[in-house]
């Protein structure tokens, strides 16, 4: 057995690991970075990134589609899957290779293989164990199932639904949040007649009901079924098709069953428990600084309870590299965690809803919703939707919703907002270009702080 030293052992390297890793580097560390698969994990390989890929395929098959309404002669002929495949792997690759050139300028020792952490700060690859002065547990997360219901043939996770070689006919979605909405609005705009299966009471339940509403709403119009507030009760598959069961009685017929109820950690199976570290309903515990209940083991991304987010990974990577390097960072404040479903239409969100503000604050909070119909660029794009903004009694914006095509792009600034605890008046001075969607923003503060001007009351 084999015994090798760093400044910094990380086991995982996705979004959350990859982040330490090079930033630990920028700050003089030595770094050693274990991963069993690619560099880049989930988010680049299997998630994030692909499924935007498609989500861009399918903003172009409806932008042809109705293409005539704006005077342009196009004809949509249908989906060539094997090209967008094509053009997916092909933006993942570019990335990925991107990464791996940015470990090598870091000189990040990259170790391939399966990592167990074997206690203290040493995690052990095929025989070599490696020691650092720090450990980072950053091993991700899988797609769930529900009890019951096993993954294979027509009954897949969002894994298999990327590489799919086939536009299917009809589909069943398992699950109303971010990653079931998504591939709903990418299947309806391929042509596939779509189904959701929702057993809270609204679609991304743990978004403000506004926007539930608007998208549920946009959905309808899309002619995308939902059904919320029912439970499944089973799946049986043959040769022909699957058929979901639901509690209702209700039986539906299908030619694939996407299983997207969420995603568990990824912490079993790499010696934690069995090392030690306090884990609870399989997530790793940390404090605020991300320190586990061992010293000089830490952790990061979707292993540690809260939203399960390649941004949060990332920033939490970075927070801890800077913790070890002695800078004493700012903790990160989950609620000004920028949170984006790129569906058609897109939902964005950062802060507190508006039950959430009301279970912190009282009754008194203040809520105002700008329609998307009042902004020009918002018309240009044929979009509907809106910005609700949720203010605390006497005091700052302490949520902002949007709903509406390309409003993920809008999140950096109510982030900025959000995090500069920024009253109505504080924003409203602030000039917006021309005709921008920002603008949606600019004029849900200016009516806040008392000077609605494109706003009909």
């Amino acid at each position: 057995m084999t015994d090798t030293s760093a400044d910094l052992v990380i086991l995982g390297g996705g979004s959350g690991g990859y982040a330490a890793a090079f930033r630990a580097a920028e700050l003089g560390l030595s770094v050693t970075l274990i991963e069993k698969d690619k560099l880049g994990g989930t988010c680049l390989h299997r998630g994030c990134i692909p499924t935007k890929a498609l989500l861009h395929a399918a903003e172009v098959a409806d932008e042809t589609r109705e293409a005539e309404a704006v005077g342009v002669k196009a004809a949509f002929e249908g989906i060539d899957i094997a090209g967008v495949n094509k053009y997916k792997d092909g933006i993942v690759a570019r990335l990925y290779k991107g990464l791996q050139g940015l470990a090598k300028a870091h000189k990040v020792n990259l170790v391939e293989g399966s990592g167990t952490f074997v206690g203290g700060t040493t995690v052990e690859v095929d025989g070599t164990r490696y020691t650092g002065k720090n450990v980072i547990l950053a091993t991700g997360s899988y797609s769930r199932t529900l009890p019951g219901l096993e993954l294979g043939g027509r009954i897949i996770a969002s894994e298999q639904a990327l590489s799919l070689d086939y536009v299917p006919k009809k589909v069943v979605v398992l699950g109303g949040g971010v990653i079931g909405v998504e591939f709903a609005s990418v299947w309806a705009s391929f042509g596939v007649d779509v189904t959701i299966v929702e057993a809270l009471p609204r679609l991304v339940p743990n978004e403000d009901e506004f926007a539930s509403k608007q998208l549920e709403r946009a959905f309808r119009r899309r002619k995308i079924a939902f059904k919320t507030g029912v439970k499944f009760t089973g799946a049986k598959q043959d040769d022909n098709g699957v058929s979901v069961s639901l509690e209702s009685g209700e039986t539906i017929e299908a030619d694939l069953l996407l299983v997207a109820v969420g995603r568990g950690p990824n912490s079993a199976g790499h010696g934690y428990e069995e090392a030690g570290v306090k884990i609870e309903r399989g997530f790793v515990l940390t404090d605020e600084r991300l320190r586990t209940n061992l010293p000089n083991v830490y952790a990061v991304g979707d292993i540690v309870p809260g939203l399960q987010l390649a941004h949060r990974g990332f920033q939490q990577g970075i927070f801890v590299a800077e913790e070890i390097a002695g800078q004493n960072p700012r903790v990160i404040d989950e609620s000004g965690i920028p949170r984006v479903t790129y569906s058609h239409p897109e939902v964005a969100s950062v802060g507190l809803t508006e039950s959430q503000a009301k279970d912190k604050y009282g009754s008194d909070v203040t809520t105002f919703t700008y329609d998307l119909g009042g902004n020009g660029k918002s018309q240009i794009l044929k979009t509907s939707g809106g910005v609700k903004l949720v203010k605390a009694p006497d005091g700052p914006v302490v949520g902002v919703h949007m709903v509406g095509d390309r409003v993920g792009e809008l999140i950096g600034e109510a982030q900025l907002i959000y995090s500069w605890e920024a009253f109505p008046e504080d924003v409203a001075p602030l000039i917006h270009a021309h005709p921008t969607q920002t603008e949606a923003l600019g004029e849900a503060f200016l009516a806040l702080a008392g000077k609605p001007l494109h706003v009909h009351s």
